[in-house]
């Protein structure tokens, strides 16, 4: 027996008789089998795009807190100079006077 060939016309496609034929009702879950891993695919994208933006937010987030610190670094050891302290002291009046003699240790025998 010859084997039958099948095939598809341009009128029989676009009429959609293909749908209808066996080969297409064999070939079926495979390309349902196609149609998941296109949408679990479609799927992956997404979730990579939203995760590359989220990471280049947090990047972004970084940045500016690491430029702040270095701002606040920076003034906290400006306000922490000696000339500094003495300024506050006079400005707000404390009543707080520079030590003239330097410190002395203080050894305890044991």
């Amino acid at each position: 027996m010859a084997k039958q060939e099948s095939k598809i016309s341009i009128k029989g496609f676009m009429s959609g008789n293909f749908l209808g034929g066996e080969g297409f009702l064999k070939q079926l879950p495979f390309i349902g089998y196609l149609a998941l891993l296109g949408v679990i695919y479609i799927s992956i994208h997404f979730y990579a795009e939203k995760v590359l933006r989220e990471t280049q937010k947090i990047e972004k987030e970084l940045h500016e807190m690491r430029a702040e610190s270095i701002t606040r670094a920076s003034d906290l050891m400006t306000k922490s100079k000696q000339s500094e302290v003495l300024n506050l002291v006079k400005q707000y009046n404390l009543g707080l006077e520079e030590a003239v003699t330097p410190p002395q240790q203080i050894i305890v025998d044991r």
